[in-house]
């Protein structure tokens, strides 16, 4: 954003131009005709709406009765719909909003246009560009110079000397005078051309400048454009130049395209609510983050918009609060970012990553805007249709540049061809022409003796302006006459001119070559940045660190962070929600505090609350009424309301809680039940299993228990979950576990059960199974990890690089370990009951016919560090490994 936008947004708030206009019938209201820019005395005769009617003269004064023209003016509506909507138009025709034609900003046209006037190919003080500039340019030099700026940190269409800024770190350029800048050879390229610009007068009409550069390349979202106008916003974003090229290309063949941004800072993309990049779309950009060691951390590329300063200051404002713990924070960046976060021991580096996506600047939301200026007035687009109109556009300029060509190519067609004529008939020399009183008697003798020649065709009618220059040949020229070289000229003349004939004609695919060539000449090795991926939504409560204590004073009946003498109950944040059960059966949820009255009944049960937690399981006996029957459930909480009571029992007057358990894996217990002594009663005590109560809901009644009154209820033996495994999925895209059947299914764990992961690399571990687990790019495998499954794996050791084949069982390991020993290359893996290796031979040993090995019997079953045994003296170029599975196995080779 330049200075003349900041201050656009600071005069009339951020709230009025952030939010942008709601549809485009609407700013079309608003918004005067362009004469009315240039010719403000007009705006009194009034604005048009889109039915054609004069809203200016619907203003009326305070008795009801219209207000002549004349004495609207000087009425604060008056001056509402003339001067503040000229101005308000003004900023954004003029200032604000790029220009669909050429993609830029009146300030950014005229600067381009400056350096074009004194192009010599040397670089110039950017202070005397901004001079230069200030002719065309009337606000002033700090908005230039910001404009200059900017477009050369973007690196496309300026050449820059001297410090110009990180956009990486958010350092600013320095100052004009030690600067230096030059247009590059694309802008040159392709932005450029005198003989198609249509030009018009300045502000002080002393000079002239273009109406729009002629840019044969979609600019606008190579570049990208931000800018803030009176109510009203636009937002495109930078894409990748080859991208686009080989998009527009498409387009020219009627061919699909999809376009994603491209961020000169990096990171990783979501596109999935992209939305063409128009209105209501959005984007998700985060920092790539990379593990070094157990307990460091570095943030490799940051997400657009962000520099290393402003993530530091979110990280260190998130680890104040306690969202997130760190011990240390380097700032490492040069030519690539690297952000190096230290982190205290017995932090989670998995559980840090996702606090830095929930609780900083890692992770932000991006909302596009694609409003551009169009015949006149603000639009709002998708980027495909902002590169279809790029690529009709470039069609049209280059055909225009061709009929210019052909126009020039047809002048010295026709003038060579009458030089010709004039010297080689000696027109010159003949008596009429000789005793011409006049020019114009000359001039219609030429012309006369032309026609009268047979069989002459010109490319063109001839004019007289082609006579006369045939007046201003010197006697020298004549004399020097080659006829040879002159029908050399023509017939090079004639051949460009049937190329320029036949582009014109192919004009379509005359674009697509020249697309083609910017790509070889400009854009060969231009990689993407920014990775498109998808993100899987963090919950912040449960990434959140557990920086605080939650205590409970039974005695006093508060809880929360900051009691004293309180017995602990959990760790939590100040994010988490606690939830409380009561004697008499209510519960409720409500805020972690650091300290809150719980209402002066009697606790049975407080803990920390996880939301949607279907695993804990809460068994309860209660009384019903004061001299009600007993009963037994058990239930979850899943969804709730805070601070709202809610009941687990019938709600009968005198109810109470007689049994409670929170399981928080599903375990149903067996309790032994002990009735009060009545008459006839002959069995005082019996049992009651758990696990024969089927889970329901929390407002269910339960089963009965028994009609009498109990005495007391205690347990007797603790049981396992009832819950079964845990079906747990492995989604591919956003790398990461989940129960909710998205990706691959991995199966059903038990408790205690990890998780396999093999990386391409030949490096194994094991992990816990957890959501909050990020696994590696692409691992090779990811299962469940089984102690007793035999795993076959090929390598080539060392320098020698010979192939060995191995066999062993793996043996849980939290930390990533080689399978094929330190300093080996891996080649491949597979877990069949019976696999087959196929070995390909070559170098000197080429004409060696393939061999297969029963990797069972060539080597036996040793530990995951044994060596193995080498496959072949000979040199061996490729090896499969192919799997033979059992019929009661699934075959999977794992390569």
């Amino acid at each position: 954003m330049t200075e003349e936008e900041r201050e656009d947004a600071g005069l009339f708030g951020k709230n009025s131009s952030d939010q942008g206009i709601q549809d485009e019938s609407s700013l079309d209201n608003s918004l005067h005709e362009e004469k009315s820019l240039k010719e403000p005395s007009e705006n009194v005769e009034g604005i048009d709406d889109e039915d054609g009617n004069d809203t200016l003269d619907d203003v009326v004064s305070s008795d009801g009765s219209p207000l002549p023209v004349e004495e609207d003016i000087r009425t604060l509506p008056g001056m509402y719909r003339t001067w503040f909507l000229d101005y308000a138009s003004y900023v954004i025709l003029e200032r604000a909003i790029p220009h669909i034609e050429d993609g830029l900003k009146p300030v950014q046209r005229r600067v381009l246009y400056a350096m074009h006037l004194f192009e010599n190919g040397h670089l110039h003080k950017v202070a005397k560009i901004v001079g230069q500039t200030m002719a065309y340019h009337p606000h002033g030099d700090a908005s230039i110079n910001d404009a200059l700026v900017q477009l050369g940190q973007k690196g496309l269409l300026i050449d820059t000397q001297g410090n110009w800024g990180n956009i990486l770190t958010g350092d600013e350029a320095a100052a004009g005078r030690y600067i230096e800048a030059k247009l590059s050879p694309f802008a040159l390229e392709v932005a450029f051309d005198d003989d198609i610009t249509e030009m018009k007068p300045t502000y002080d009409a002393t000079a002239e400048e273009p109406v729009c550069l002629p840019v044969r390349f979609p600019l606008l979202l190579a570049q990208g454009a931000e800018g803030i106008a009176v109510g009203l916003s636009s937002k495109i974003y930078p894409h990748n130049p080859k991208e686009l090229l080989e998009a527009s290309i498409a387009y020219l063949e009627n061919k699909s395209f999809e376009l994603y941004p491209d961020f000169p800072t990096g990171g990783l993309l979501d596109v999935d609510r992209y939305n063409d990049g128009r209105r209501g779309g959005q984007l998700k950009s985060r920092a790539r983050i990379e593990r070094i060691g157990e307990r460091q951390l570095s943030i490799t590329s940051l997400p657009y918009g962000k520099t290393t300063s402003t993530l530091i200051d979110s990280i260190l404002r998130a680890n104040d609060k306690g969202q997130i713990k760190v011990k240390h924070i380097d700032d490492m960046t040069a030519q690539e970012a690297d952000i190096r976060i230290q982190l205290p021991q017995g932090v989670s580096t998995d559980k840090t990553i996702d606090g830095l996506y929930a609780f900083t600047d890692c992770e932000v939301p991006l909302s596009p805007n694609a409003c551009v200026i169009r015949d006149g007035k603000p639009c709002f687009l998708g980027i495909s249709d902002l590169l279809k109109y790029s690529a009709d556009r470039t069609v049209s300029l280059l055909k225009e540049e061709l009929e210019h060509r052909r126009e020039v190519l047809q002048e010295g067609h026709v003038a060579a061809s009458l030089e010709r004529i004039f010297i080689e008939e000696r027109i010159y020399k003949e008596k009429p022409f000789e005793d011409a009183a006049n020019e114009t008697e000359a001039l219609d003798y030429i012309k006369e003796r032309i026609l009268a020649m047979p069989d002459l065709v010109f490319v063109r009618p001839i004019k007289r302006e082609d006579l006369k220059r045939l007046l201003e040949i010197k006697m020298a020229r004549i004399l020097r006459f080659n006829r040879l070289a002159h029908d050399k000229k023509i017939l090079c003349i004639e051949k460009e001119l049937e190329q320029v004939e036949y582009d014109i004609t192919h004009i379509t695919d005359y674009t697509i070559a020249y697309y083609h060539r910017l790509i070889e000449e400009y854009f060969s090795d231009c990689q993407r940045k920014t990775e498109i991926t998808r993100f899987s939504n963090i919950e912040a409560t449960k990434v959140i660190e557990a920086t605080e204590k939650l205590y409970f004073d039974r005695e006093g009946g508060f809880a929360g962070t900051q009691i004293k003498n309180g017995e602990f109950v959990a760790e939590c944040s100040l994010l988490d929600d606690m939830i409380i059960f009561f004697r008499d059966g209510t519960y409720l949820i409500t805020k972690i505090e650091e300290k809150k009255f719980l209402g002066g009944k009697e606790v049975i049960h407080i803990d920390r609350y996880v939301r949607n937690d279907k695993r804990t399981i809460y068994n309860v006996i209660y009384r019903s009424g004061a001299q009600g029957s007993s009963f037994i459930k058990r239930f979850c909480v899943t969804g709730m309301v805070r601070d709202k009571e809610y009941d687990l029992t019938t709600a009968e007057k005198g109810s109470r809680v007689l049994y409670f358990s929170a399981n928080p894996n599903g375990e149903a217990e067996t309790v032994r039940i002990t009735l009060k002594q009545q008459l006839r009663m002959r069995n005082l005590v019996f049992e009651k299993d758990f696990s024969e109560i089927l889970i329901k809901g929390r407002q269910s009644r339960g089963n009965l228990v028994t009609r009498a009154s109990i005495q007391r209820i205690t347990l007797k033996e603790k049981g396992a979950s009832t819950l079964g495994g845990r079906k747990v999925w492995f989604d591919k895209d956003v790398l990461r576990i989940n129960f909710d059947g998205q990706g691959t299914y991995l199966g059903e764990f038990e408790a205690g059960d990890k998780i396999l992961v093999v990386r391409n690399d030949g490096l194994y571990y094991t992990t816990e199974v957890d959501e909050s687990v990020h696994f590696p790019s692409e691992p090779l495998r990811v299962e469940r990890f089984d102690p007793n499954k035999v795993w076959s794996v090929v390598y080539r050791m060392g320098p020698t690089q010979y192939p060995y084949l191995k066999r062993f069982q793996l043996t849980d390991r939290a930390k990533p370990f080689a399978l094929q020993g330190e300093e080996n290359v891996f080649v491949c893996m597979s877990d069949a009951a019976e696999p087959i290796l196929q070995l390909c031979y070559g170098g000197k040993d080429e004409h060696r016919p393939q061999e297969s090995i029963d990797v069972v019997d060539f080597v036996g079953v040793k530990g995951v560090a044994a060596k193995g045994k080498r496959l072949s003296t000979y040199e061996v170029a490729d090896i499969e490994l192919i799997a033979q599975a059992s019929e009661d196995e699934t075959e999977d080779d794992g390569i």
